[in-house]
C-alpha cells in the first residue's frame, strides 16, 4: 500500500491563506486522481476538491470561490491553495488518492488516504 503524506496545515488568522501539499509514494501503484476532503468537528468528512489525471476538477459546495486544487501528476502530488479562510474552515484536511497497486494496476480500485493535517482558523 503506498503512503500518502500531507503537509502545510497549521494555524492562521481569519482572512489568511494556506497551501496544503500531498504526495503518494512507496511500492508499485497507479493513480487516476487525487483530491482533498475535510472533516470539521462533529461532522462527517466532505469533499473539498478533486482533480483527475485528465484535469477534470470537482469542488464541494461553496468551495470553488476560495479553494484551488492542482496536481503534479509526474510526482504523484496534489495541492490545495486556500484563501480568505474563516473559522468555519477549521477542520482536519485529508488527501485521498484514487488508484490501485501491483503490476496490473487498476487505477480505480480504491482510495488511499493520508493521516490528515489540521487547519485551524482563529483570531
Amino acid at each position: 500500500q503506498p503512503q500518502v503524506v500531507e503537509s502545510g496545515g497549521g494555524s492562521v488568522l481569519p482572512g489568511g491563506s494556506l497551501r496544503l501539499s500531498c504526495t503518494v509514494s512507496g511500492g508499485t501503484f497507479c493513480i487516476s486522481g487525487m483530491g482533498w476532503y475535510r472533516q470539521r468537528p462533529g461532522e462527517e468528512r466532505t469533499l473539498v476538491a478533486f482533480e483527475t489525471n485528465a484535469g477534470v476538477q470537482n469542488y464541494g459546495d461553496s468551495m470553488k470561490d476560495r479553494f484551488i486544487v492542482s496536481r503534479d501528476i509526474r510526482n504523484n502530488a496534489a495541492f490545495l491553495q486556500m484563501s480568505n479562510l474563516s473559522p468555519e474552515d477549521t477542520a482536519v484536511y485529508s488527501c485521498g488518492a484514487v488508484g490501485g497497486t501491483g503490476d496490473y494496476c487498476n487505477p480505480y480500485e480504491t482510495t488511499f488516504w493520508g493521516q490528515g493535517t489540521q487547519v485551524t482558523v482563529s483570531a
